[in-house]
């Protein structure tokens, strides 16, 4: 490949992200989750689960007869779209909200009959918890853990770069017409050469090199890059 630049350094550019890692860690998912405005529940759900995504096909499938009935969130979401669907048989509660001071007692065992319906009900339909996150998009936290995520890896990723271009970097070249490319005035020593996050893209693979190297006193040392030496990914990979 023609104009297909590479780096001399003298550290591996993987060791290179390692070291990027400690300057940026990644975003704390646990602490994110803290300081969200949810309910206790919730965010005891988000943790264990380790997701803060509540929609879509996966969130729905993680989403447990006792989470229904114990996330106040989910609790609320399904019991009103069931509730909702008149040609369903959901179970319909006894209880006033005006009994509540009239008569305590009354009350809470009619709404602990209700959640034990409800909870039936749920596992013996268990797909009627299908839609529970329409509901609950105005809560989902998802986009802004995205935003988070997105801003580490920009920042990560400019940290590499400088770190390997500017602490680590030796020289700099690129491939001429006939895909070659040359380093001269090299103290011997042993180096890498790599093409940083550069890929050379072949039909379906991403191709990157990141080779050790050793310059010996008084040769020149040789180093051919190719598919067999490459770390290959697929286009589709992030």
């Amino acid at each position: 490949m023609r104009g297909f630049p590479f780096y001399l350094l003298t550290k591996s550019f993987e060791d290179i992200n390692h070291e990027a890692d400690l300057d940026f860690p990644p975003p704390d998912m646990d602490a994110f989750i803290a300081a969200l405005q949810v309910s206790p529940e919730l965010k005891a759900w988000m943790k264990k689960n380790h997701w803060v995504q509540i929609s879509g096909d996966d969130f729905i499938h993680k989403v447990k007869t006792d989470d229904v009935m114990n996330v106040p969130e989910f609790y609320r979401s399904y019991t009103e779209r069931a509730a909702g669907d008149k040609s369903a048989n959901f179970p319909k509660p006894k209880y006033k909200p005006s009994e509540e001071a009239k008569n305590p007692d009354k009350y809470k065992a009619a709404m602990v009959e209700y959640h034990q319906a409800v909870r039936q009900y749920v596992e013996s339909f268990p797909d009627s918890k299908d839609g529970i996150d329409i509901d609950l998009e105005d809560i989902n936290p998802q986009w802004k853990w995205n935003e988070l995520e997105t801003k580490w890896k920009r920042e990560r990723h400019a940290r590499v770069v400088t770190l390997a271009q500017s602490k680590y970097l030796v020289a700099r070249s690129e491939t001429d017409l006939q895909g070659q490319g040359f380093i001269r005035n090299v103290r011997p020593g042993n180096y890498w050469l790599s093409t940083l996050d550069v890929s050379a893209d072949v039909g379906d693979a991403r191709s990157k090199w990141d080779l050790p190297l050793t310059v010996n006193p008084g040769q020149t040392a040789y180093v051919a890059l190719d598919n067999a030496n490459a770390t290959q990914s697929s286009r589709a990979s992030p």
